[in-house]
């Protein structure tokens, strides 16, 4: 089995040093999924939910969120992020997100474009949640990482 990065001799967690890295463009696709009921999708379509626009909502914080993930995550490093972008898609189940991340560093920026994704989705139910009890989050995965 190979050695985890992120624990010491003895099995304790520490952050990784990655000095010796070159800085490279990096960027990072997730995305994730909210299930709503179709009386709720139709609200946010006509922009009725009492806390306001939930889908902008939910990409600002999305955003707000991948730029906080070190602060967030323990053994992230914070990064120069050039860009965080995220997008949400009203479908006619629920709320598909999709994240895009980039910076210029030494690791890569994946934990970022996760994390938007999850505060987007978590922005979704937090202003939906006094009209649907039965929204589930799913499906947030990496779709793609790059370095150049």
């Amino acid at each position: 089995m190979p050695k985890l990065s992120h624990t010491d001799e003895s099995g304790k967690a520490l952050m990784v040093d990655v000095a010796h890295k070159p800085d490279q463009v990096r960027t990072a696709k997730a995305e994730g999924f909210i299930s709503l009921a179709p009386e709720t999708v139709q609200l946010i379509r006509d922009n009725q939910m009492k806390k306001g626009d939930v889908l902008t909502i939910a990409e600002i914080a999305g955003i707000q969120g991948g730029k906080k993930t070190s602060e967030l995550i323990p053994l992230c490093h914070p990064l120069f992020i050039t860009k965080i972008e995220v997008k949400t898609e009203l479908k006619e189940n629920g709320v598909l997100v999709k994240s895009l991340a980039k910076c210029i560093g030494k690791t890569g920026i994946e934990m970022e474009a996760l994390t938007a994704v999850n505060i987007a989705l978590l922005t979704v139910y937090d202003m939906c949640k006094a009209v649907d009890k039965k929204m589930e989050i799913s499906g947030v995965h990496l779709v793609e990482k790059t370095k150049i």
